[in-house]
């Protein structure tokens, strides 16, 4: 399945949740699959930190180019792009092509907006997609879909628009960041900002990047995507190069690699500094921190999970300690609690946090369970 990159100009500004806003804004979109006549059977998927609206498929010509849930979408996949027209949208504040950090700011002609970018959150997130949407003509959703972060968005649009989604599926996230999610994301952000080239997020105009920052963010958030049962079995203790002539096979050395742990953590921490931008990191991070639909209801889950309608599927994996199993329940709890439809899934998988990504086959059996249910209630 080839997927093509799609951009939407929007003009009208989106008012945002901190009190400003964005105007002369672009979207960047991928869509699989066909609309049905009725414009019944669209499925929105929404992204995590480090992801795009390239969901599925390959780019025509373009080696290793698989979108990053490609094992998920498309033809004969759990959402299958034969039944679903399928919908990837990159959101604002990224650095995939919607307009972000790195792009002009319309009020500073000449200028990149850098630091100026504004604070952007789950809801607006879901306000522009919904805007996205109604361009596309389509009024309601067959289902809004995400993991982790994604997960939160899936959530947020049954709030906001409960009139426009008829199932959600939230997979490995959480009604809030607990204190200590929050304290990953505060000391992945001041490794940013206290580089040197960061320049107060203006490191564009100074034709330097923050590489060493984003290596150690990137480090970080690599430790709490993995189970430690997982961590152990691929590298445990194994040292990258043992020196023959020492017993221990140690360098002894405080700056050298000795294991194999710490030498996946720099290749990762690497690759993420020459593709992933700065700004983009603080913001996505401090959109995470931020949700939080209980808060308004002086932190009752029930309360706030009123609003929703639509028919849930929840699914948690059990060594996710990032997002894990008892934070998927309690939004399962808060739904039933007003008599909503809600399945749940707690997958026992040993890959951490990152098992939403990953072709567990009991985890992708639930889900083409749910989305054949969904197609065989349409047709019906």
């Amino acid at each position: 399945m080839f997927a093509t990159p799609q951009s939407l100009h929007f003009e009208a500004p989106l008012p945002l949740q901190g009190g400003a806003s964005l105007r002369d804004y672009r979207l960047s979109y991928e869509t699989y699959g066909t609309l049905n006549a009725e414009r019944s059977n669209a499925v929105l998927i929404c992204h995590a930190l480090n992801a795009s609206h390239h969901v599925a498929g390959v780019y025509e010509g373009q080696a290793n180019s698989e979108g990053w849930w490609d094992n998920m979408i498309g033809p004969g996949k759990p959402v299958d792009t034969n039944r679903f027209f399928v919908i990837g949208v990159n959101n604002l504040g990224s650095c995939f092509g919607s307009t972000g950090p790195m792009h002009a700011n319309p009020d500073t002609p000449g200028r990149v907006y850098g630091a100026d970018f504004p604070v952007v959150t789950v809801e607006d997130w879901v306000n522009a997609q919904a805007r996205l949407l109604d361009a596309l003509g389509i009024q309601t959703l067959a289902a809004v879909m995400g993991g982790s972060l994604g997960g939160m968005q899936a959530l947020s649009w049954t709030l906001q628009y409960p009139d426009r989604v008829r199932h959600a599926v939230v997979v490995a996230s959480a009604p809030n960041l607990t204190a200590e999610n929050i304290a990953f994301n505060e000391v992945a952000r001041r490794a940013i900002v206290t580089d040197p080239d960061f320049h107060g997020g203006h490191f564009y105009e100074h034709g330097t990047v923050p590489k060493r920052g984003l290596r150690i963010a990137r480090m970080i958030g690599h430790i709490t995507y993995l189970s430690d049962d997982v961590m152990n079995e691929k590298f445990g203790r194994q040292l990258r190069e043992a020196v023959l002539d020492s017993a221990s096979g140690y360098k002894y050395s405080t700056q050298d690699v000795e294991f194999q742990i710490e030498s996946y953590l720099r290749y990762q921490g690497d690759k993420f500094a020459e593709y992933f931008d700065a700004n983009t990191y603080l913001l996505i991070t401090r959109a995470l921190d931020y949700f939080d639909p209980a808060r308004a209801f002086g932190g009752d889950l029930s309360q706030a999970l009123q609003r929703a309608t639509c028919k849930f599927l929840l699914v948690s994996f059990t060594t996710d300690w990032r997002f894990s199993p008892k934070r998927s329940r309690e939004i399962v709890k808060a739904l039933l609690d007003n008599q909503r439809d809600v399945s749940y899934a707690e997958i026992d998988a040993p890959h951490g946090h990152d098992a939403f990504l990953l072709d567990d086959p009991r985890y992708m059996g639930v889900v083409r369970s749910y989305f054949d249910s969904m197609a065989q209630g349409a047709a019906a």
